[in-house]
C-alpha cells in the first residue's frame, strides 16, 4: 500500500457485490462475484477496506453517469452544505446544471436525480464496511493476528458510522445496514422508521474501543478522528454534556494519524496540496494525481468550482454570495465581527464593472479569513495574480462578482497538483485534501458546549483560540512582490485592511445569547465555503424555526443587491418544517416496495 490510501477502483473491489448499497442492488442478484473463500484472507480483507476507504472521495462507478457528473457525490458537499447554505451561489448560469438551482431555492424534489445519486454512493460506502466486517470472521489462514483483525474490524465500522452520518445529515430518516443484511437472505428492504443515531454512535464506540493513536498512512481514522466524529453526532442530537466530555479530552490529548498533537497552524496551510495532513488535521479525504488514474483519484468532485477565467478555466460554479462575504467585515475599533449589523451595507464589490473598468477594493476593515475564503477583485489570488473581477466570472448578474478559492491550487504547484480527470479543461483533478473535519471544528463545537452547559468564559476562551490564528499576521495575505510577476513572491505587507480583534468577557458580561450567537458566527467566518453551513443551521434550529428565518433573510438580501438578478431566488422560500432536510429520493422508495407498500418513508411534506 502506498503512503497515502491510494482510492483505485481495482478488480477485486468492482468484482465484489456482497452486500446492498442501495435499493436498487436488491432486486438485481449480484454477478460476477468473487467468492467468500477467495477473499477470506489477510490481501482479501484488506483490499476490501481500502475499497471502503476509496468511496470516501465521493467518486462511485455504481452512480448512473458517474465520471461525467462526480459533483453530485462531491466529498465537500459543496452543493448540500454551502450552495443550499448561504455561503454561496450555484454559480455559472441559471440554467447549468438545474438540480442544484432547485435544490439552491428550496424547490427540489424526490426525483431530483443529484438525490439519489448521493444516497447510493453513501450506501455503497455504507457495502463496502459491511463486506470488510462479513468476510472478516472467514480469515482462518493465519495469515491476520487478533489485534490486526480487530483493528480492521475497527476501521471498517468507523467508516460505516461515517457513510450513515453524512446520510443522516442529508436525509435524516435513513434506513440502518449492517454486515448481516444480504440480497441472499432476503432480508434487504429494511425501513427507515428507527433512528439512526444510536447505530451510527455504536459504530464510533466500537472503533474508539480498539483504533490506536497513530496510523501508517495518514489516510486512515485513528481512535481521536473516531472520537471526533462520536462528538459529531452526539452534536446532531443536541447531547452536549456527553459531548464536552470528550472534547475535553480531544483538545487536551488528540493527536493527528501521523502523531502530530493538534494544534492551529497557518489557516492557509489547510487548503494547500503542499501542507496538508497537517497537524490541524482530524480526518481527510485523501485526494492524488499522476499515480496512474487519470485524474479520478483527484478531488473530482470539485471540478466545476474554479473561476471560469482562471486556474483550470472552466467552470465557474459556487460562487460566494453577498452575505456571506459581508459577515466578514469587522468592527473597526474592536475588530470584533459584526453580527448584528453586517448585512446593513454589502462590502464594496465590482458587481457590474467590467475587468477593464477602474476598481480599487475596500479598505473597509475585514476579517483575515476571507480573503483565503473568496476571491475577489483586487486582491491577490494565492499566487495566480491580482484577481481580475468579471473576466473571472461566468455570468457575474446571475452569480455574483466572487470566486471561491479554498478548493484551488497555487500556480507553481499546477503540474505537480492537478490532473485533468475527465473534465472539460485541464486541471480540473487536483490532490488538494478535503479535511471532512479539522480542529478548528473541535474547538468550535467545545465552545457550543459550554454555551450551553457549561461556562460562558470557556466559551470565549475557545473561539478566542480560533480567532487569535486569524489575527496574526504572519497567517494573511499579503501584497505581491510585482504584480505582473506573481513569481516573485509576496511581500509583509497585508492585502487588505485586515482588522481581528479577541472577545474581552463579552459573553459572561452580556449573557448566552449573545455568546451563542458569536460562537454560530465564528464557525460561518472560520468555516465557510466548506460544506458545513446548511447542517450547522439545521443543528441550530431543532424545531425552533431559527434556520427558516436565516435563509429566508438571506434570499431577500440579494434579490435587493443592485445589478445583481439571481433569478434563482424568484419565489424562492425556505419552507419551515420540509427543506431543514432533503427528501428520500423517490427511486429509493418505489424500489422498497413490498406487497404493493413501500418500506421506505418520506420525509414529511415532501
Amino acid at each position: 500500500m502506498k503512503k497515502n490510501i491510494i482510492f483505485f477502483v481495482c478488480c477485486i473491489l468492482t468484482t465484489i457485490t456482497l452486500s446492498i448499497s442501495c435499493k436498487r442492488e436488491l432486486v438485481i442478484p449480484p454477478t460476477g462475484v468473487l467468492s467468500n473463500e477467495v477473499l477470506a484472507t489477510k490481501a482479501g480483507v484488506d483490499g476490501l477496506l481500502v475499497g471502503a476507504y476509496s468511496l470516501l472521495r465521493g467518486y462511485n462507478p455504481a452512480v448512473p453517469n458517474d465520471g461525467v457528473r462526480q459533483w453530485t457525490q462531491a466529498a465537500s458537499n459543496w452543493i448540500y452544505g454551502s450552495v443550499v447554505g448561504d455561503d454561496a451561489h450555484k454559480g455559472s448560469v441559471s440554467y447549468d446544471q438545474p438540480e442544484i438551482a432547485s435544490m439552491e431555492s428550496f424547490n427540489t424534489t424526490p426525483v431530483n436525480t443529484y438525490l439519489n445519486d448521493k444516497w447510493i454512493s453513501l450506501y455503497a460506502g455504507v457495502q463496502r464496511a459491511n463486506d470488510v466486517l462479513r468476510i472478516l470472521p472467514l480469515v482462518k489462514d493465519g495469515s491476520l493476528t487478533d489485534n490486526q483483525s480487530k483493528q480492521i474490524s475497527a476501521e471498517a465500522r468507523f467508516l460505516r458510522g461515517f457513510y450513515l452520518l453524512e446520510a443522516a445529515k442529508i436525509y435524516k430518516n435513513i434506513p440502518f445496514i449492517d454486515e448481516t443484511v444480504t440480497y441472499s437472505t432476503g432480508n434487504g428492504n429494511v425501513a427507515n422508521i428507527a433512528s439512526i443515531w444510536p447505530k451510527i454512535e455504536a459504530d464510533f464506540q466500537a472503533a474508539i474501543s480498539i483504533l490506536p493513536n497513530t496510523q501508517p498512512q495518514p489516510g486512515r481514522a485513528n481512535v481521536w478522528a473516531a472520537k471526533s466524529f462520536l462528538v459529531k453526532t452526539y452534536m446532531f442530537q443536541h447531547k452536549y454534556t456527553e459531548a464536552n466530555v470528550v472534547l475535553k479530552d480531544i483538545i487536551t490529548n488528540g493527536v493527528n494519524s501521523s502523531g502530530v498533537k493538534y494544534q492551529l497552524g497557518h489557516y492557509a496551510d489547510n487548503f494547500n496540496p503542499s501542507t496538508k495532513n497537517g497537524s490541524e488535521s482530524v480526518f481527510a479525504v485523501q485526494f492524488t494525481v499522476h499515480d496512474g488514474a487519470n485524474g479520478l483519484n483527484g478531488n473530482s468532485g470539485d471540478l466545476l468550482n474554479f473561476p471560469a477565467g482562471g486556474p483550470a478555466t472552466c467552470c465557474g460554479f459556487f460562487q460566494p454570495s453577498f452575505s456571506f462575504v459581508n459577515a466578514f467585515k469587522t468592527d473597526a475599533a474592536t475588530g470584533l465581527p459584526l453580527f448584528d449589523s453586517y448585512n446593513n451595507a454589502d462590502l464594496k464589490n465590482d458587481q457590474g464593472l467590467v475587468s477593464s473598468d477602474p476598481f480599487t477594493a475596500t479598505a473597509e476593515p475585514v476579517d483575515s479569513r476571507l480573503d483565503w475564503t473568496v476571491g475577489r477583485r483586487g486582491i491577490p489570488y494565492l499566487d495566480w495574480g491580482i484577481h481580475p473581477g468579471k473576466s473571472y466570472i461566468t455570468t457575474q448578474d446571475e452569480g455574483g462578482p466572487y470566486s471561491p478559492i479554498k478548493n484551488v491550487y497555487y500556480s507553481a504547484q499546477q503540474a505537480a497538483t492537478s490532473d485533468n480527470g475527465g473534465g472539460w479543461a485541464p486541471g480540473q483533478a487536483s490532490s488538494n485534501n478535503y479535511n471532512v473535519m479539522r480542529f478548528a471544528d473541535v474547538i468550535l463545537w467545545a465552545a457550543e458546549c459550554e454555551v450551553e452547559i457549561g461556562s460562558l468564559s470557556q466559551a470565549e476562551t475557545y473561539v478566542n483560540l480560533v480567532r487569535a490564528r486569524a489575527a496574526d499576521p504572519a497567517g494573511w495575505v499579503h501584497t505581491y512582490v510585482d504584480n505582473n510577476n506573481p513569481t516573485k513572491g509576496f511581500t509583509n505587507i497585508a492585502a487588505a485592511n485586515y482588522k481581528i480583534g479577541l472577545y474581552n468577557g463579552q459573553f459572561t458580561a452580556k449573557g448566552q445569547s449573545y455568546a451563542r450567537e458569536a460562537v454560530r458566527f465564528e464557525r460561518r467566518l472560520e468555516l465557510g465555503m466548506e460544506g458545513h453551513r446548511f447542517f450547522d443551521l439545521q443543528r441550530y434550529d431543532n424545531g425552533t424555526g431559527y434556520m427558516s428565518d436565516v435563509l429566508n433573510a438571506y434570499i431577500q438580501h440579494e434579490l435587493k443587491v443592485p445589478k445583481f438578478n439571481p433569478v434563482i431566488f424568484l419565489g424562492a422560500t425556505f419552507k419551515k418544517g420540509k427543506t431543514e432536510i432533503y427528501p428520500i429520493p423517490q427511486i429509493q422508495i418505489d424500489l422498497s416496495n413490498v406487497g404493493g407498500k413501500p418500506n421506505l418513508v418520506q420525509n414529511p411534506n415532501y
